[in-house]
């Protein structure tokens, strides 16, 4: 098939690149103009330059292709609401009518487990009415995911959803060098008493979801989450780091009431020296509350199994850490993971 990947520079869209050529799919990526896609030609990918922002930039690379995945979003960074929107409500409208009028055959749009909420004392599932928190990132995920919705029930469009946990894996600076960074410096920190569940999917966990709802002949219509069922910890996860790494467990523990606090005046403070803050509530409710989610639809319906142990998936992702990091590597100061990341 000839496809189309928004965001295919990204973590995510990488592997997803490697994955589609590997069974002999033609793939475009579409590449913002300032990018950097060295990577991707030197694989032979056909690389449009645009911005779903824009939608006449989408008539190009979206002309005679048979399935588009669209991973485009802006996550990670401390903008005003109106940034987050155009990209991650207007953009994704763009994409979806764009793909509706070249009559493409199948959409995968990649939404976001944050949309649930977060600290729900259970493993939610896809049904569970969303009680997002009121950050920007998060609520403009949940209004592009309803734009898709809309257009599924009233377009007809050919399109399926998934929401995939905190991916991390090789070559993954926005979640595993990250934290590894600080971990390695002595400045990471447990937030409350660190047993509680984090919501991780090892990367090729993700890409086998992305694939199934590709070639599921049911899927279509559909909503699943894509993640693994059986959690570790945030003290097992940052065990798990330290000892792949050779440094010591954090062991500084802050109250998670103390820290989200903290975060809320951080923010303020950011917004009015419009700078990023040093912690951010979405960090700190991610990290610092129990997070599960099932995924009985996506291994019913998909045949989807998570293949690799998160334990396995730490020590892939250290392998690489470790071939690229040297002792003058800089700790990024920012406490946030976010789920996807994209262009």
């Amino acid at each position: 098939m000839v496809i189309l990947v928004t965001g295919g520079n990204g973590h995510l869209g990488r592997v997803l690149v490697e994955a589609l050529q590997e069974r002999g799919d033609t793939v475009r990526v579409l590449a913002l103009p300032s990018e950097d896609t060295s990577w991707l030609e030197t694989r032979g990918v056909d690389v449009h330059r645009g911005d779903i922002r824009s939608s006449e930039t989408l008539v190009e690379p979206m002309r005679d292709v048979d399935a588009v995945f669209h991973l485009a979003a802006m996550i990670g960074v401390w903008r005003p609401m109106a940034d987050y929107y155009a990209v991650n409500v207007t953009g994704t409208e763009n994409v979806c009518r764009a793909a509706l009028a070249e009559r493409v055959g199948r959409l995968i749009h990649v939404s976001s487990w944050t949309i649930y909420g977060m600290g729900l004392g259970e493993a939610v599932a896809e049904d569970h009415r969303p009680k997002p928190l009121k950050e920007p990132h998060v609520l403009t995920k949940l209004e592009g995911e309803k734009r898709v919705r809309q257009m599924i029930v009233h377009d007809r469009l050919p399109a399926v959803i998934l929401r995939p946990g905190t991916f991390f894996g090789p070559n993954d600076e926005l979640h595993f060098g990250r934290i590894a960074d600080r971990i390695r410096a002595g400045k990471w920190i447990v937030i409350g008493s660190g047993e509680n569940a984090l919501p991780l999917v090892y990367v090729t966990d993700v890409i086998q979801g992305l694939l199934l709802a590709l070639d599921s002949e049911g899927a279509v219509g559909q909503t699943y989450n894509i993640t693994h069922d059986r959690p570790i910890s945030q003290r097992q996860f940052l065990d798990a780091i330290a000892r792949e790494i050779g440094a010591e467990s954090p062991r500084t523990r802050v109250p998670y009431s103390a820290l989200y606090a903290a975060s809320c005046v951080a923010e303020r403070y950011a917004k009015l020296r419009r700078s990023r803050p040093i912690v951010t509530r979405l960090g700190v409710k991610l990290f610092g509350t129990d997070n599960r989610h099932a995924i009985d639809r996506a291994r019913r319906e998909l045949g989807y199994e998570p293949r690799t142990d998160l334990r396995d998936g730490v020590r892939l992702a250290a392998d690489w850490y470790r071939e690229q990091r040297n002792s003058s590597a800089s700790p990024d100061s920012e406490l946030v993971l976010d789920e996807t990341r994209a262009p």
